[in-house]
């Protein structure tokens, strides 16, 4: 089983749109960040898995289903850098 980590398989998963609304537009935390997303995994777990992120008036395309089980994955394995 490969090792997912948040520099090589999370990170890019989020656009530069996703960060700049939740740093300037939210303001709740920067989505490029291992220790925010780390910390507030859970509630991104479940807005990309719902459809609630990207925000559907973005413009971006939902996550696909692989994501979201790379995003799932992730958790399970112990957030690994």
């Amino acid at each position: 089983m490969t090792t997912i980590s948040f520099a090589a398989d999370i990170k890019p998963l989020f656009t530069k749109m996703d960060r700049n609304h939740m740093l300037n537009l939210v303001g709740m935390f920067d989505l490029w960040d291992f220790e925010d997303v780390k910390a507030n995994a859970s509630a991104i777990y479940e807005a990309v898995k719902s459809g609630g992120m990207p925000p559907p008036d973005s413009g971006e395309e939902r996550w696909p289903a692989s994501q979201v089980d790379i995003f799932k994955a992730w958790m399970d394995g112990g957030f690994q850098p």
